[in-house]
């Protein structure tokens, strides 16, 4: 009986996996082994980084409070810690966006709080 060789299967997945590093530079992008290391190390970054962006924004966010508030006479922690006390629940994000595009409406809910 004949045999079964791979070679039709072998090139797919090689075709796929090269087509998949396609823009990875030196022997990532060419050789199929190089290209199949740099494809599992891309996933895990992506996979670790969609969690640190969460964290990188909330920076962000309370960076641009702080600055405004400090603008109004006031600090970013004084300024969470009398949200939480007056029970207003608005996120870090909306109030960053008030912050930086819309400064009277900030300034309105800065001067409600203290």
């Amino acid at each position: 009986m004949a045999r079964v060789k791979g070679g039709k299967i072998a090139n797919k997945h090689r075709r796929n996996v090269l087509k998949s590093a396609k823009g990875y530079r030196f022997g990532r992008s060419k050789k199929e082994i190089e290209a199949k290391v740099a494809l599992r190390k891309a996933g895990t970054y992506a996979f670790a980084h969609r969690r640190d962006k969460k964290n990188d924004m909330r920076k962000l966010w309370n960076v641009k409070m702080n600055a405004s508030l400090r603008e109004l006479g006031t600090t970013y922690s004084k300024f969470i810690n009398a949200l939480k006390k007056k029970e207003i629940k608005l996120d870090r994000k909306i109030l960053a966006d008030l912050a930086e595009n819309d400064p009277k409406v900030f300034q309105k809910i800065v001067e409600t709080v203290k």
